[in-house]
């Protein structure tokens, strides 16, 4: 009974730490997303000239590897 006592008041505080992030993930957190961001201003840029959808897409698959989650760097939208 104790422990499952102790276990039910330190699972919150093992939660809270877990959430928190120290200034050097956050440092790494904000060149992500500018690495993120910087792909997709080219990605607009490549729309913009004409390229088309698909070699877009392309161009910024490659980009986003390793960057963010699924293959749409991040975001997706309706299309």
């Amino acid at each position: 009974m104790n422990r499952l006592l102790i276990a039910l008041l330190l699972a919150p505080l093992a939660a809270l730490a877990q959430g928190q992030h120290g200034a050097e993930d956050i440092k790494k957190d904000v060149q992500r997303h500018r690495a993120m961001a910087a792909a997709h201003e080219a990605a607009a840029r490549c729309l913009e000239s004409g390229k088309g959808h698909d070699a877009c897409q392309k161009e910024l698959q490659a980009a986003c590897k390793g960057l963010a989650i699924g293959k749409y760097c991040g975001m997706r939208h309706e299309h």
